[in-house]
């Protein structure tokens, strides 16, 4: 018998809502709706619009309900650090700032000076960045504080609205800089220095809990009947980690690539100690696990010269751009990707030419040649972060899985080259599959973890990637020393 279930995607830019179907042993996916994110500004601040998101999941739920199907679960999942204030009579205080690109550094200097970062980091395993929910709230109104009952991350407040349960699930908890991964707790610490009561903070509970049915309400104006909401992993990083097919004892690491890079690995427990936190590594929980990873420069450099390229008229879009890198020799320049200067907006290709030209290296000319340049520099670098991750985790990796790389084979290839590993392609719905999965777990209609994995192999044909047997060691070795960048640890 088919279970049919909804997954609420809320991305930085469009809204995704997806139905998953379970039927002998596969599942199958499809998209009910797609809209835009489209954040409101008022006062200099960018907000979230709650109301206009709101409508729109409701009319994708009413396009469900009029199929006249029986909608077993629906969960909604976002990324971390933006959050809901409600009021005693549970209203949402307005506006809900959107930050999470934030790159204000008064949060943080206001909260450093009442803990110290080695201390914050030792309490939370969680690098600091300035979005993250700790230090949204060292900024936040304190008048705002005091009239909120409770906060809860966006997907959370999502989820509560959809059912009237207040809690934070433990993916998303865990990744706002205010959890304690040793004790599974809301920080007293962290909230004693913030000067705010251990009950603005709902609940932690476990990827996987069932909160109970739609609002009556709801399910009267949706004719979706007896779903429930489920918290599966609000954390869509997370739920698409869960998506992954991993085999049982697998070493296996991963690569997250967008404009910004995450590269890591499940681990039993965290990995929080001075070199993690010098390195720059996070630990956020997973569905059991805990998700061990290092945030690296991603497309943003290439996107940059793109958007140069195309200002002048160049007709130069992805594929050609990829066509073009393909005739160019390889490791003719190289770059450290995380120079400062990168991080910067402007005429990005003439910062590539001028570190290749401060470094004596062969000045890159052509797109194409700088396009090579690029992706052959960020490859090398994910390298030696894959090498840290197996030095710090103890662990040899034998196979590498990709979010977000199926529209740039090249790079793929490239990657797979440098890492000298098989190198899976995950799917591009992976987050909204993974909590698709979990919804199915926590209904009871996949018996474990392992079940889950053989019907993600039974569903999703695996596209994988061997590497050639090209030597890219001494690539690596000029890359290290051009870029000074510190080898990895072994």
């Amino acid at each position: 018998m088919q279970k049919l279930y909804m997954a609420v995607d809320l991305g930085l830019t469009t809204v995704r809502v997806m139905w998953g179907a379970l039927q002998d042993g596969r599942i199958t996916m499809g998209e009910i709706a797609r809209f835009e994110n489209i954040p409101v500004s008022q006062k200099s601040e960018v907000q979230w619009n709650i109301p206009q998101i709101y409508r729109q999941i409701i009319e994708s739920m009413r396009q469900m309900g009029a199929q006249e199907v029986s909608v077993n679960g629906i969960s909604c999942h976002s990324w971390p650090s933006d959050f809901m204030l409600f009021s005693k009579d549970g209203a949402v205080l307005t506006p809900v700032a959107r930050r999470v690109n934030s790159v204000d550094p008064s949060g943080m200097e206001k909260m450093f000076a009442k803990v110290t970062w080695e201390a914050v980091y030792e309490e939370t395993g969680v690098q600091r960045l300035p979005g993250n929910t700790l230090f949204q709230l060292a900024n936040e109104n304190s008048r705002r504080l005091g009239r909120a009952a409770q906060l809860m991350p966006i997907a959370d407040a999502f989820n509560h609205l959809l059912s009237g349960v207040r809690c934070v699930e433990q993916s998303l908890a865990s990744a706002t800089q205010v959890f304690n991964p040793h004790t599974n707790t809301w920080s007293p610490r962290l909230l004693q220095a913030l000067g705010l009561p251990a009950q603005l903070f709902p609940q932690v509970v476990k990827s996987g809990t069932k909160l109970g049915l739609l609002r009556p309400e709801i399910t009267k104006e949706t004719k979706i009947e007896d779903a429930q909401v489920v918290a599966t992993c609000s954390n869509g990083h997370a739920n698409a980690l869960a998506s992954l097919p991993v085999a049982e004892g697998e070493d296996w690491a991963y690569l997250r690539l967008g404009s910004e890079a995450f590269i890591g690995t499940q681990v039993g427990e965290p990995v929080i100690n001075d070199v993690t936190r010098e390195l720059g590594y996070s630990n956020e929980a997973c569905f059991g696990a805990t998700n061990f990873f290092k945030r690296a420069p991603g497309l943003w450099i290439l996107n940059e010269c793109r958007r140069y390229w195309i200002e002048r008229d160049h007709e130069l879009g992805g594929d050609i751009l990829l066509h073009l890198a393909t005739t160019c020799p390889a490791f003719e320049s190289l770059i450290n990707p995380t120079d400062p200067r990168f991080y910067e907006a402007g005429d990005m290709p003439a910062k590539v030419q001028a570190y290749c030209r401060e470094t004596g290296q062969e000045i890159p000319r052509k797109p194409g040649q700088i396009t090579r340049c690029i992706l052959e520099s960020l490859a090398l670098y994910y390298r030696k972060i894959v090498q840290e991750t197996s030095a710090l985790t103890g662990r040899q990796f034998s196979r590498f899985y990709l979010f977000g790389g199926s529209e740039n084979m090249l790079l793929n290839h490239i990657v797979t080259n440098a890492l000298q590993v098989p190198v899976v392609l995950a799917s591009s719905d992976a987050a909204s599959v993974g909590n698709i999965l979990i919804q199915a777990l926590a209904l009871g209609h996949i018996q474990s973890p392992i079940h889950a994995r053989e019907i993600l192999r039974a569903s999703f044909k695996p596209n994988i990637i061997i590497p050639h047997h090209v030597n890219w060691d001494a690539a690596y070795n000029r890359f290290i020393e051009l870029g000074n960048c510190t080898p990895a640890i072994v």
